[in-house]
């Protein structure tokens, strides 16, 4: 099955740099690019908030993207895989899992929002935190990460919780197969050493079979601030790409992750794969999602 790779597409660097590392990640995998442009991404399709006229406003700004669409089609016969444009006024929830769903099995690749970018807290930040919302896949790809070559080294950041992948991370499978070379499991802990607790984050992710290892590195860390002891993992390992499972827990108790995850999206120095897990009970509402989006 092969693998789609949709990267939401532009024309300055962040976004030019994702675009880069997702061709060489699909000629590493024999897979294909879909470049996604989208002007905004939202919970809620603006256009039904203007009732009737809506749909009108929204043709019209589908043909003001003509020149855009042209450009980036004359971008996909530079790159080294096949290649198809698809272009969006926004990117909504249901549109995601739409294309998640035709392109199965599909990676969604943006470039890491850059707090010395204009746009660190546009686009690019929201379209990374609707994919989060919605249990996609999502690869955020930093302006330092190297294109010249694919990744093979990959940190698998565990606790000793276990945990199933869902569907659309275990469709990844195969490609973290072809691409890694050598795994890392880096656990961290909060209250000193705790050798018993890093096993269990090994024996977590082997059941999982998230990646298959006979002899996998664990390595084992201490920080009272989760995310700053995953950095500092990271850059020790040191990694290519760091993997981070996104549990659907309840609501409250989701908050906690989701800050952690945003905080390396924003941050990490080396590409973050973020794979959503099974179902762990009730799906969080629409509602409930933008609160804890903005809370975290």
């Amino acid at each position: 099955m092969c693998l789609t790779v949709i990267v939401i597409s532009g024309f300055y660097e962040p976004a030019r740099h994702a675009i880069r590392y997702a061709d060489t990640l699909a000629q590493a995998v024999h897979g294909n690019l879909v470049l996604l442009h989208v002007n905004r991404a939202s919970l809620i399709d603006p256009y039904e908030l203007v009732g009737a006229v809506g749909e009108k406003y929204h043709q019209q700004e589908l043909q003001g993207q003509a020149d855009t669409a042209a450009a980036l089609r004359q971008l996909a016969q530079r790159l080294h895989v096949p290649t198809t444009v698809e272009m969006a006024t926004d990117l909504l929830p249901d549109m995601a899992r739409e294309l998640s769903a035709r392109y199965h099995p599909a990676l969604f690749v943006l470039g890491q929002p850059d707090e010395d970018h204009p746009d660190f807290a546009g686009t690019a930040a929201m379209c990374a935190e609707l994919l989060r919302a919605g249990q996609l896949p999502i690869l955020a790809v930093p302006t330092t990460a190297p294109t010249e070559h694919p990744p093979r080294r990959f940190l698998i950041a565990a606790d000793r919780e276990p945990f199933a992948l869902s569907a659309a991370s275990q469709a990844l499978r195969p490609m973290l197969a072809l691409l890694g070379t050598e795994f890392v499991v880096a656990h961290v802990s909060a209250g000193g050493d705790d050798d018993d607790s890093c096993a269990e984050a090994l024996r977590a992710v082997r059941n999982s079979r998230l990646v298959e290892f006979s002899n996998p590195e664990l390595q084992g860390y201490v920080d009272s601030d989760y995310a700053q002891g995953l950095l500092t993992a990271i850059m020790e390992a040191p990694a290519d790409v760091a993997v981070v499972l996104a549990r659907e827990r309840s609501f409250m108790g989701e908050l906690f992750h989701r800050s952690v995850t945003a905080r390396l999206l924003g941050r990490c120095p080396v590409p973050v794969l973020v794979l959503p897990t099974a179902s762990e009970g009730p799906r969080p509402t629409l509602v409930e999602q933008a609160v804890a989006t903005a809370i975290a």
